[in-house]
């Protein structure tokens, strides 16, 4: 979906967040098939991906340099696949993000610390997900799986950090 004018009236509405979001938990994936590793900070590098993580190696237009999920789905997707609960580094999503639609951020310019970032599509799951949350697991996943974005602009980010939309 291509975005609306920023002057018209779902132009507006789409633009308009409540509150800037906050990171709540960062993993890199050292390499395919190994474990999720909770790290406090990240370092972001433009068209690539995160210093240690499997994607900052791979070759390409960087479209899925960092990947994002919303703290907020978690429980939904617990339940959905039957479990108490769900581990960030189950899902194998780069960041976790309390508090805004990830989702809003698609199309969009966006800053978490020193890292400009622009959302350039939903994060499907994939076969995995049914491995790690059992039978259903990519079902439960479907249009929670959060957002792909490149790295526009390198640096670090934090826990805590804020995610601020860029006009």
């Amino acid at each position: 979906m291509t975005l609306p004018p920023a002057d018209s009236e779902l132009g507006k509405l789409m633009a308009t967040l409540p509150r800037p979001g906050r990171v709540e938990w960062i993993g890199l994936r050292p390499a395919r098939g190994e474990a999720m590793r909770a790290v406090g900070e990240a370092q972001a590098v433009a068209g690539k991906g995160l210093v240690g993580d499997r994607y900052a190696l791979a070759n390409g237009s960087g479209k899925r340099g960092v990947t994002l999920i919303q703290a907020e789905h978690l429980p939904v997707i617990a339940a959905l696949s039957g479990h108490a609960d769900v581990a960030p580094s189950l899902l194998r999503r780069n960041v976790v993000v309390s508090g805004l639609p990830l989702l809003a951020l698609k199309e969009r310019r966006f800053r978490i610390g020193e890292v400009v970032l622009e959302g350039t599509g939903e994060c499907d799951p994939c076969s995995n997900m049914e491995r790690a949350l059992g039978p259903g697991g990519f079902n439960a996943m479907r249009s929670h799986g959060g957002l792909c974005a490149r790295i526009v602009e390198g640096g670090m980010f934090r826990l805590g950090d804020a995610v601020v939309v860029l006009s």
